[in-house]
């Protein structure tokens, strides 16, 4: 059997230490992978499996990538599912050979890289928020925390069990922390959101210890200072904190302390409403097609994830809301202060991610270069909008910056290099030393020959050179003769012999070997410089970290409202007025994203209106009309008015009255969820239950076509009842759709209860949808047509027209159709359609046969008018 060798065993050791993570192993330019993880990796990322070596008599598999490509990998792995450790070489290879030729280099992981604790740009999506959760239950209680490390963003919120796959869809994390112990009691909700989940031991979610954690990380003897928090809470929060000091190896990023976030303040949205609504995903997956597509006008990175965060957790604070919406008056108002705010927000970088990459030892040049443009464009923002009185609280943070601002200014280039090892970043005339060494790099043969001019005025020898050769390096040599002149006082004082030749004599001096030895070293000495230099700005930087996370968040709130102006003022959007009435008016709605694609197909929408104002009880409109009349448009709307209202934004329509909403619920369409076993009826069955068991009086309810999963009666009878639950226990202001005309009798009977159809117009057996919402109801659903217009054979269509004609007459005299129908038709026979009737011979169409408009005169061309006219009167 062979021996393990040093570097196998080494491997091995660290392997150990890290079973369920893929280890990239550094071997120079490589980071190498063996065994299992070879095979695995080499699958995963489609690259060469080869093997090296033997271990217990097999070969070894190995796969590797180079270094400088590695992030594109890493991406792919973290996508696939993987969890990597990134074992780096902890000294050179010169440093391990002083203590034993056969030593092997130092490795250790550095880091672990999981979904949840990404930090490179290359990894993440640059408007989009990249969090880490932790879920803990205690007890009867429970809290989740969330944290992005890439921006220092922290929160928490005691949380019910019940509300956990609600704020995971809110959220969207990357990755959620649970206890080992727990996994079981939200196994099916963590599931639902299609979230990974990474168990860690009770330890790490003991409350004690979380709250040392939190202290210690930042700087206080308690946690008072940052608010009041339950034990759950903690446990959540310090959770967070162990982990993210088990993957990066105990260099914490920089944290901003804990935002305590409640769900009363904001509008609840469970998860199927968020993907009915399609407010940050199209149903089909990508962001194309969803509401946050067609809103998004934001220029930086930090503006489109305040924008997703808004979007998707509208408040329900009427200050706060008539604060954002004052900020768009001012913008919207003075279009030359909006336009000029976005010039400099276009060019303004994002800070948070460059802290969070300084705080980690993962930043470069580049990071500090973007925190000067960012100070730099922040303050010219300030002082443009210091008169206008726009989120004046939130610009007083873009100010007092200016030390900072110059050092950086004074210290970098203007394009620096990507990494620090790269050198090159320092500016001319920051630092003397640093100067004089990279002159002494660049021009080491021009401080050479300055020097030999030195030494020729000093001595009168013109012959004098300096010269070089390995084996006594840079040396002064004149001949014999002149040597003599040069062995004796006072030069003797300053050149020192060092070798006699045939023919000349080798002289040096400290001068010179001094100079020898900056020259020979310049290049490194430069770069430790440079590296030391950086350290001092990285250090200076960090130190006004929680000043520079106010000015980013300042920026974000800046690019957020002039984002929102500058749609509001493009499309026409107008401001909406939110109150604590339980009003709901809208004037001429409209869908902003069916709107924005019928726009680029060159055709209009039809606008609506819709008067849900509930008084003492509910306010429910019961809309009837046929399928792809747009009555899902029209549902749908309303919801995104008011949560596009009460998330500080102007609206889509003509004029818009909400009293504020608690809560949005919707289901509109449904589909089967198979890995559960669940049918599409089981699917709209336990979204309807959602809703009818939560909605309170200030919820706005949409729902589409309940019932329509099973047996008519079946489904008549359920959606009768569910109208009567929305009316009389949840009370709420409720637009509900529906096929069962039966159901438009309540109108009549349920004070609140209204009746509305969207219109359409028949024409020669075919319907023409005006998609217009009036009041009253449908007389039928028109599904045949619908069926013919989908393209059903028309031997289908026209057995459907008799079936329905037959049930519709046995409807009215009162039998029991079905059977009787049975019985009375012959059944369908799939036969070929019948050959379309030719029409019968048309007057005009014989006169119109030979005529070319091209060759008509104008007066032929009005001749032809009056023999065409004369025509049809006969």
């Amino acid at each position: 059997m062979a021996a393990v060798t040093p570097m196998m065993a080494q491997y091995l050791e660290i392997k150990a230490a890290h079973p369920d993570a893929l280890l990239f192993y550094r071997m120079g330019d490589f980071y190498e992978m063996f065994f299992d993880d070879a095979v695995a990796a080499a699958e995963a990322l489609d690259i060469a499996l080869t093997k090296r070596g033997k271990h217990e008599d097999q070969d070894i598999p190995m796969c590797g990538v180079p270094v400088h490509a590695a992030e594109g990998y890493l991406l792919t792995l973290i996508r696939k599912g993987f969890r990597v450790a990134v074992g780096e070489q902890l000294e050179s290879p010169a440093e391990a050979k002083k203590r034993g030729s056969k030593s092997v280099v130092k490795r250790d992981v550095v880091r672990l890289v999981t979904p949840g604790t990404l930090t490179e740009d290359a990894l993440l999506e640059a408007r989009r928020h990249n969090f880490l959760a932790a879920f803990a239950v205690l007890r009867d209680e429970a809290a989740l925390a969330w944290a992005d490390i890439s921006t220092g963003a922290f929160h928490v919120m005691p949380l019910s069990l019940a509300r956990l796959g609600p704020e995971l869809a809110r959220l969207a994390p990357a990755e959620l922390l649970v206890s080992d112990g727990t996994v079981s009691q939200f196994e099916d909700t963590v599931s639902d959101m299609g979230v990974p989940v990474t168990p860690l031991s009770r330890a790490s979610f003991d409350s004690s210890g979380g709250e040392a954690r939190l202290c210690d990380l930042f700087g206080v003897s308690t946690l008072d200072a940052f608010g009041s928090f339950t034990r759950p809470e903690v446990s959540a929060m310090g959770a967070l904190i162990d982990y993210l000091d088990i993957t990066q190896k105990g260099k914490l990023p920089l944290l901003q302390p804990p935002l305590r976030d409640r769900a009363e303040r904001n509008v609840q949205i469970d998860a199927a409403t968020r993907r009915n609504l399609e407010l940050t995903h199209a149903l089909s997956g990508g962001r194309a097609g969803s509401l946050l597509s067609v809103i998004d006008r934001t220029l930086t990175p930090g503006g489109a994830r305040l924008l997703e965060t808004r979007l998707s957790s509208p408040s329900r604070d009427l200050e706060v809301i008539q604060s954002r919406l004052s900020a768009l008056d001012l913008l919207i108002e003075d279009p030359l202060l909006r336009e000029d705010l976005r010039a400099v927000l276009r060019k303004t970088p994002d800070i948070d991610r460059a802290l969070s990459r300084l705080s980690l030892d993962r930043g470069g040049p580049r990071d500090l270069t973007a925190v000067r443009a960012a100070l730099e464009h922040g303050a010219r923002i300030a002082e443009r909008a210091a008169d206008s009185g726009l989120l004046a609280e939130a610009l007083t943070a873009l100010t007092g910056f200016s030390a900072l601002s110059q050092q950086l200014d004074a210290a970098l280039v203007a394009e620096p290099p990507l990494l620090v090892r790269d050198g090159g970043f320092i500016a001319e005339g920051f630092h003397a030393e640093l100067d004089e060494a990279r002159t002494l790099r660049d021009e080491g043969r021009g401080v050479i020959a300055s020097m030999q001019q030195e030494y020729i005025s000093e001595t009168g020898i013109n012959s004098l050179k300096i010269k070089h050769n390995n084996v006594l390096g840079y040396f002064i040599e004149t001949t014999a003769t002149h040597a003599q002149k040069m062995l004796s006082a006072p030069l003797s004082d300053k050149f020192i012999h060092r070798q006699t030749t045939a023919n000349q004599v080798r002289f040096t001096t400290v001068q010179l070997s001094e100079m020898e030895t900056k020259i020979l070293n310049a290049g490194a000495r430069a770069l430790e410089i440079e590296k030391r230099l950086f350290e001092e700005l990285r250090r200076a930087v960090l130190d006004q970290a929680p000043r520079l996370h106010q000015a980013a968040r300042a920026l974000a709130e800046t690019d957020l409202a002039a984002g929102l102006a500058d749609l509001a003022a493009g499309e026409g959007w107008t401001k909406p007025r939110v109150d604590d009435s339980r009003a709901f008016e809208i004037t001429a709605g409209r869908h902003p994203v069916v709107e924005a694609s019928l726009r680029r197909d060159g055709a209009p929408f039809v606008a609506n209106d819709c008067t849900l104002t509930a008084r003492d009880g509910a306010a429910i409109h019961l809309l009837t009309g046929p399928n792809m009349a747009g009555k899902s448009t029209y549902l749908r709307q309303n919801a995104l008015i008011a949560l596009l209202a009460q998330m500080g934004s102007y609206v889509p329509a003509d004029s818009a009255h909400i009293g504020c909403v608690s809560q949005i619920f919707s289901r509109v369409g449904a589909a089967d969820d198979l890995a559960r076993g669940r049918s599409t009826f089981m699917v709209e069955m336990v979204e309807t239950a959602a809703i009818l068991n939560q909605a309170d009086n200030a919820a706005l309810v949409i729902l589409d076509e309940i019932g329509r999963g099973t047996a008519t009666y079946d489904g008549l009878s359920i959606a009768w009842a569910t109208l009567e639950h929305l009316h009389a226990q949840n009370a709420c202001r409720a637009l509900f759709a529906t096929h069962y005309h039966e159901l438009t009798q309540l109108a009549g009977k349920l004070e609140g209860v209204e009746n509305a159809t969207v219109a359409v117009k028949e024409w020669e057996g075919e319907v023409i949808f005006l998609h217009e919402v009036r009041q009253g109801a449908a007389d039928r659903s028109y599904g045949v047509q619908v069926a013919q217009l989908a393209g059903l054979p028309a031997s289908v269509v026209e057995r459907a027209r008799t079936v329905l004609e037959a049930l519709e007459q046995g409807d009215r005299e009162g039998e029991a159709r079905p059977k009787a129908l049975i019985d009375d038709l012959p059944l369908f026979a799939a036969a070929p359609p019948p050959a379309p009737k030719r029409p019968d011979p048309s007057p005009l169409a014989d006169m119109l046969k030979d005529i070319h408009p091209d060759d008509l005169t104008p007066k032929a061309a009005l001749e032809l008018v009056y023999r065409l006219k004369d025509a049809a009167r006969t």
